[in-house]
């Protein structure tokens, strides 16, 4: 045999490798519930969301059942500095009024979903586009206080207290990737902006998900950041709560939505590097995995 002969040949030997050792992953996730927070870099960057949208649609042609949850903070605040809107944040939160609701509403769902679901249309598989106010999917209540307790006014900033997926789960049951914006009505009907790590995990509980999944912009939860070599590969509940008073401000909405999603019964969430092209698919079907899993 050649050169080329003989590396065509390991190659292919690899290729066999890595299917062979993703069966049991396929057997453990077939017919199950995947919750993906996307966000971060993947979110901004053309050839990552390309990627991630492939995953979405090999997840599901191979038999798992992947719901995709978004935020958008950049282009959100991107589209607020091209209209001359000014852009103010308070203990983290951004600062929504009316004015700045309809653009969050609309960059959401018209320009970031809508994106998002044409990769995935393109990568084979069909996409539906919904946000929290679709079949009363979310409902939420007005966030009036900061993570210390202290009266906090932000505007049409909440949280989300109700979910209703039956929109979701009809999705599902006809082969279709979910795609899902944050915007949730308030008790009085306006729409109010939610934090899209909190309500995937919400998502999540009420799917009955197997997993939950967030992606970030670091390759997981460190016990000491900025100390690269403190990256912790899995945590329990019991340490992880005794972690959170150290951690960043950026991580903390995350790590809660890891808390919340196992306290409502999803059996494992993970933090994910998601600069890292089909960094899903090595998560879910690589014994090493990628990332922080949080267990019960």
């Amino acid at each position: 045999m050649s050169e080329n002969q003989l590396q065509d040949a390991a190659l292919a030997r690899i290729k066999a490798e890595t299917l062979i050792e993703s069966l049991p992953w396929l057997q453990d996730f077939h017919g199950k519930v995947v919750v993906i927070k996307f966000g971060g870099n993947a979110m901004v960057d053309q050839q990552l969301t390309k990627a991630f949208a492939e995953d979405m649609a090999y997840l599901r042609f191979v038999g798992i059942k992947p719901v995709v949850v978004h935020g958008g903070g950049p282009q959100i605040t991107a589209r607020l500095a091209e209209l001359g809107i000014e852009t103010e944040f308070r203990s983290g939160l951004r600062v929504t009024s009316p004015e700045v609701m309809e653009v969050v509403r609309d960059v959401l769902r018209n320009q970031i979903s809508a994106e998002l679901a044409g990769y995935v249309e393109g990568a084979g598989a069909e996409a539906v586009v919904l946000s929290g106010e679709d079949s009363n999917l979310f409902r939420a209540e007005k966030t009036i206080t900061d993570q210390a307790g202290s009266p906090l006014d932000v505007g049409l900033v909440g949280e989300v207290t109700q979910v209703n997926p039956r929109v979701v789960l009809e999705a599902l049951a006809t082969g279709v990737v979910p795609i899902i914006s944050t915007v949730a009505p308030g008790p009085d009907g306006s729409l109010l902006n939610v934090n899209a790590d909190l309500a995937a995990a919400s998502l999540a509980v009420a799917l009955g998900a197997e997993k939950l999944l967030l992606l970030t912009d670091v390759a997981g939860l460190y016990s000491n950041w900025p100390n690269k070599d403190s990256l912790i590969s899995e945590i329990r509940v019991a340490e992880l709560v005794a972690l959170m008073p150290q951690l960043e401000s950026g991580m903390i909405p995350k790590m809660q939505a890891c808390l919340n999603s196992l306290a409502g019964g999803v059996p494992r969430a993970h933090i994910i590097d998601g600069r890292t092209p089909h960094s899903i698919l090595l998560e879910i079907f690589t014994s090493s995995g990628v990332g922080t899993l949080v267990l019960p």
